[in-house]
């Protein structure tokens, strides 16, 4: 429409001869591809990079005919061959825009010495000097090199603002999710105390009643367990009192030991811990850290997982530098699933569907454990990857990484 109205102000309203039949052949030619277009494709339909280019330097070829046939680099329309460098500049990879960019360009070269007349008053012909035309093109291709680079940056930047955008609701979703899930772990310790309270009364009375049958084992099992539980609770609802300063503070490898305690019996768990072989200065020392229970208990959850899902041994392997805290902990059990080793870590994702776990037929878990751990850790300024060891090899590996800094610094919170 842009195209056939500049035609008809110009062969109509200010009546300068033309020719305005190829004119109006290149702007009709136009107009049939948009309708094709459109039957083709429904309107939110996204054209591919391939397809997308090709109709961009169609219509830098287009408009190079036109002006071709109407005054070359002299038409003043000559401005229009930015557009479509600028759209894909915007819009697509830059190999597309370096490609229609040098297009342009030749293009506005090709009209340099190649054109018919511009429209002019009858009998007049209308001619810029050479040196005229040449600074054109010059002001077109630093226009299109501009214009180009400019719009790609401000598309860039939206592009880093969305994405950080998406990051920012996405941990402000998980914060929520912890924050409710704090709720509900203050309801289940207020709920589930008496009848903890009353199962470990019963399984007493029974242990001493079947103390010399083949039950007696299970009994006791069942009691131990119970007991453990109303101890998890008696830790969820205890009012923080004053630490001792002193107490509060871990080396790394003793965190890590307080960490696996708990877990030593029935796998073997080996805690080593060494610095970096390129640490040098202060590097070469370990990490102290206070004591922090959210991240105690984030990695004794990692641990917990590994010894479930270990055969016989656990390693937990501790490093450090001047910049960097890391700890590795692998197992050699059956690995993660490949299916889920990318959603693990949000809630109700577990592996533990899949048949996994210290005995066969345990119950299958809700993934809020792992996914409690990694929100605490992450709150620490630490950064999680999961992945399985290397064929022929079998097991996962959990990978824990701080900043040095965060992990000394962050530590120091109360």
């Amino acid at each position: 429409m842009g195209q056939l109205s500049a035609v008809i102000a110009v062969w109509v309203v200010m009546a300068f001869p033309m020719p305005v039949g190829y004119c109006l052949g290149l702007i009709a030619l136009s107009a049939w591809i948009n309708v094709a277009l459109s039957v083709r494709f429904p309107a939110r339909h996204r054209l591919g990079v391939p397809l997308a280019t090709t109709l961009l330097a169609y219509d830098i070829v287009q408009l190079a005919a036109l002006l071709y046939l109407t005054g070359g680099v002299q038409n003043p329309f000559s401005l229009l061959l930015l557009a479509p460098v600028t759209v894909s500049a915007a819009t697509l990879p830059p190999a597309s825009t370096i490609l229609l960019g040098l297009l342009a360009v030749s293009s506005s070269v090709f009209l340099l010495y190649n054109y018919w007349p511009l429209p002019w008053y009858e009998g007049l012909r209308f001619d810029n000097p050479f040196v005229y035309k040449l600074g054109m093109v010059a002001a077109i291709t630093a226009g299109i090199v501009f214009i180009a680079l400019y719009a790609w940056r401000l598309a860039r930047e939206a592009e880093l603002m969305t994405r950080a955008l998406a990051a920012t609701e996405e941990v402000l979703a998980r914060e929520q999710k912890l924050h409710a899930l704090d709720g509900l772990a203050a309801a289940a310790a207020h709920e589930l105390g008496t009848p903890l309270s009353t199962i470990v009364l019963v399984t007493s009375e029974l242990a001493r009643e079947v103390a010399d049958t083949p039950y007696a084992e299970d009994v006791r099992l069942l009691g131990d367990q119970a007991k453990r539980c109303r101890e998890i609770l008696r830790k969820l609802t205890r009012e923080p009192g004053e630490p001792d300063v002193w107490y509060q503070r871990l080396s790394l490898r003793e965190l890590l030991e307080e960490a696996s305690r708990p877990y030593r019996d029935s796998k073997e768990v080996v805690v080593t811990g060494a610095a970096d072989t390129l640490a040098s200065g202060n590097g070469v020392i370990e990490p102290v850290a206070l004591r922090r229970p959210g991240m105690i208990y984030g990695i004794g959850n990692i641990i917990e997982n590994a010894v479930d899902f270990a055969k016989s041994r656990v390693d937990i392997t501790a490093r450090w530098s001047a910049s960097t805290v890391t700890i590795v902990i692998a197992d050699d059990g059956p690995g993660f699933p490949p299916e889920l080793i990318e959603t693990l870590g949000e809630p109700y994702v577990s592996t533990r569907r899949q048949g996994g776990g210290r005995k066969q037929g345990r119950a299958g878990g809700l993934g809020l454990g792992f996914f409690i751990a990694k929100t605490l850790l992450e709150r620490s300024g630490a950064t999680l990857s999961l992945e399985n060891r290397a064929e022929p090899e079998h097991g996962a590996i959990v990978t824990v990484a701080w900043p040095r800094a965060e992990f000394e610094q962050a530590s120091k919170e109360t």
